[in-house]
């Protein structure tokens, strides 16, 4: 890939991150985050609510799961001890308090929904994003599914998989020492290393390097209005040294000191000079300067009518009928 095509990504993507965390020109109505027990969401879902706050967005919250009010949050909704229809009205009417004004609906889980309304939760999700109200969701991959107690869920898909179809944009999140091993084993051509439950080991819950204190890997997949995918890695760090006017700043996973190798590094010098010398050496100049063109001694000698001159050389062979002038 050239150069010029690997800055062009590279800022562009940039840019695509923080447009969405930033709550700007609506680029993603439906947001997805995706989380485990080896890294959780809730550090990404605090620095976008910080994010969104400081746009000047309105904030509604819905807890499923969450006991204490988030601190940026405008609304909370108790939706642990309502009914469906209870929480979708108070829901409804913390949106229309606030017409004019952009809002975010954050909801803390979606596991109790795919759970209890696995038929309707395209259209219970779909009743509350508009044209100035987004929706950012968190889906826990780790959680059982309750097993069917009738067929009329026989033929409908995954509740992961309706909401990977809906969600303009899927954000993955995982822990930094867990890429970073993964990685290593890769280089190494060894096999993958498994945490936590992929482990498969009796009472191994959370495995070594869960939820890293350094920072979160996100994985984002986002869908434009056109259909086409983005595909792109990034690093959220959590340290206070690498905050940016009081926010976080998102790199690309592969600018992370411990993620890039040497090797890349050089590879990525090289090929920002080009694959091949463009420029002259002196002597090659000298060269180029030393030669005689044939038109040089036509335009000395002027008025000859176009006249051919022609140096002959020790290899060539002269012809007198074809060659005469």
């Amino acid at each position: 890939m050239p150069p010029s095509t690997i800055q062009h990504r590279r800022t562009h993507n940039l840019l695509l991150i923080n447009k969405l965390l930033s709550q700007r020109d609506a680029v993603s109505p439906f947001t997805l985050v995706l989380d485990n027990l080896e890294q959780s969401a809730r550090p990404f879902i605090s620095d976008y609510m910080r994010r969104a706050k400081a746009s000047n967005v309105n904030i509604v919250f819905v807890s499923f799961e969450t006991l204490r009010r988030p601190k940026h949050a405008d609304i909370i909704v108790p939706a642990w001890k309502l009914s469906l229809q209870a929480w979708q009205k108070e829901v409804t009417e913390a949106l229309k308090g606030r017409q004019g004004q952009r809002s975010l609906l954050v909801i803390d889980t979606l596991n109790p929904l795919c759970a209890t309304e696995s038929t309707n939760l395209a259209a219970v999700l779909s009743s509350f994003i508009s044209p100035t109200t987004s929706l950012l969701a968190v889906y826990h991959q780790d959680v059982p599914r309750p097993h069917l107690t009738s067929g009329k869920d026989a033929y409908s898909p995954a509740p992961l998989t309706l909401l990977r179809y809906l969600a303009t944009t899927v954000f993955t999140v995982a822990s930094l020492h867990h890429v970073l091993a993964r990685k290593a084993a890769r280089e190494r051509s060894h096999i993958e290393p498994s945490f936590g439950l992929d482990e498969g080991r009796e009472g191994v819950i959370q495995g070594q390097g869960a939820n890293d204190k350094n920072g979160i890997v996100l994985e984002m997949e986002h869908r434009r209005k056109s259909g086409r995918g983005v595909k792109e890695a990034y690093f959220l760090p959590s340290t206070a040294s690498r905050m940016m006017n009081g926010q976080w700043e998102v790199t690309l996973l592969e600018d992370h000191p411990l993620y890039r190798s040497p090797d890349q590094a050089t590879n990525d010098e090289s090929e920002a000079d080009g694959t091949f010398e463009l420029g002259l050496t002196d002597k090659q100049k000298r060269d180029r300067e030393g030669v005689v063109l044939p038109y040089f001694d036509a335009q000395k000698g002027g008025g000859d009518g176009g006249r051919i001159l022609y140096d002959m050389g020790s290899e060539d062979d002269f012809d007198e009928e074809e060659d005469e002038i």
